[in-house]
């Protein structure tokens, strides 16, 4: 087992580049060449919370890995939403409409106390119980809160009855997480992944989207945010992808010098002053019923719609900026994408979209 100690994701990638270059082997997959490590590997993030990858030789897109986050706390299974803001997440789909491993909807309502059945999520309103359909959060929730000393608070995400023996394009990569909290009152999370892409997975999706379900279980236990724990059984990254992004960073010689002093003396949440500095926003500032309630609002949002009526200041001061800037981008409104996303109250995630929009327009 190798373990990678980090401060965030911006740190994770450029040690996890370097592990595959230096220790890493090449050899082949069901879906072409893969530079792999020789053994699992687990990555420790000491500050989750700061979950957003700024490097532009990678080129994330923010808007979909903000976005897709909530769309799994609200326990969607649907193409559709996802697909506005990544339509490559179409070549996922066995039906074209719904995504088989999609992890929200197998943490509120995949599972079931009758096998079969199908919730229509739309829907579902998390405040309520429902007797056929577990919601795996809300028991974890109450199972820590009546004892904080919990250790049986396990998140399945794996079904070994149509996972095990399935042939589809989609089936999940996480398969367990586990939650505790220690003596200090933080929640710790650890994630089990069976095969981990560490460029589109692990330091891309993985980290915003499992940060973002820890921020909101802590938010709900009333806690502080520990480590995150990703570990990574068969951790990989496809040679081409691996190979043109080490290049766009620069040659293995100087890869020790750039991971022990430049990645941190280029790290954005450690640049500037005071007033100036890139900090995460808090997710959840609400009781999470409130919360719930304001995500499914929120998820349901039409283009540009204003006056909501939320409890949490977080879908006003970050989500709505984002989403409205999106939709101004995708209609080639590209001043007014830049001054919604200037109205983002999170500092990263504001930085973060302004560069995404800055390479596109540099390009023009």
């Amino acid at each position: 087992m190798q373990v990678l100690e980090v401060r965030n994701v911006h740190d994770a990638l450029l040690r996890g580049l370097e592990l595959l270059e230096v220790h890493g082997i090449t050899r082949d997959s069901r879906n072409g060449l893969v530079r792999e490590a020789t053994s699992p590997v687990t990555t420790v993030y000491h500050r989750p919370q700061e979950k957003v990858l700024f490097w532009d030789q990678r080129d994330a897109n923010p808007f979909f890995h903000f976005m897709e986050g909530l769309w799994m706390l609200g326990g969607r299974y649907d193409l559709d939403y996802v697909y506005q803001f990544n339509k490559g997440m179409k070549r996922y789909s066995d039906d074209g409409q719904t995504l088989h491993g999609a992890y929200g909807w197998r943490w509120r309502s995949y599972f079931t106390r009758h096998h079969g059945k199908t919730r229509n999520f739309e829907l579902k309103d998390w405040s309520e119980e429902d007797p056929d359909y577990i919601d795996q959060l809300a028991i974890i929730i109450k199972r820590l809160k009546d004892d904080p000393q919990d250790r049986r608070s396990v998140l399945q995400m794996w079904d070994p009855i149509l996972d095990l023996d399935r042939d589809g394009k989609d089936v999940p990569c996480n398969t367990t997480i586990y939650f505790k909290i220690d003596s200090d009152r933080r929640l710790q999370m650890t994630v089990c992944n069976r095969s981990n892409d560490i460029i589109w997975g692990a330091y891309g999706a993985n980290a915003v989207h499992m940060s973002m379900l820890q921020e909101y279980m802590a938010g709900a236990l009333n806690v502080s945010v520990g480590k995150y724990y990703q570990v990574s059984d068969n951790y990989h990254a496809y040679k081409e992808v691996f190979d043109k992004l080490v290049d766009k960073f620069m040659d293995i010689d100087a890869f020790d010098f750039y991971t022990m002093k430049s990645l941190i003396n280029s790290n954005p949440y450690l640049i500037g002053d005071y007033d100036n500095k890139i900090t995460p926003y808090p997710m959840v500032n609400a009781t999470i019923e409130d919360w719930d309630l304001d995500l499914l609002k929120f998820l349901g949002r039409t283009p540009f719609q204003k006056g909501i009526g939320y409890n949490d200041p977080f879908f006003v001061d970050v989500a709505e900026p984002i989403q409205d800037a999106w939709w101004h981008w995708k209609l080639d409104e590209h001043e007014e994408a830049i001054l919604e996303i200037a109205k983002c109250e999170a500092s990263d995630w504001r930085k973060v979209c302004w560069d995404w929009f800055s390479r596109r327009l540099n390009k023009e």
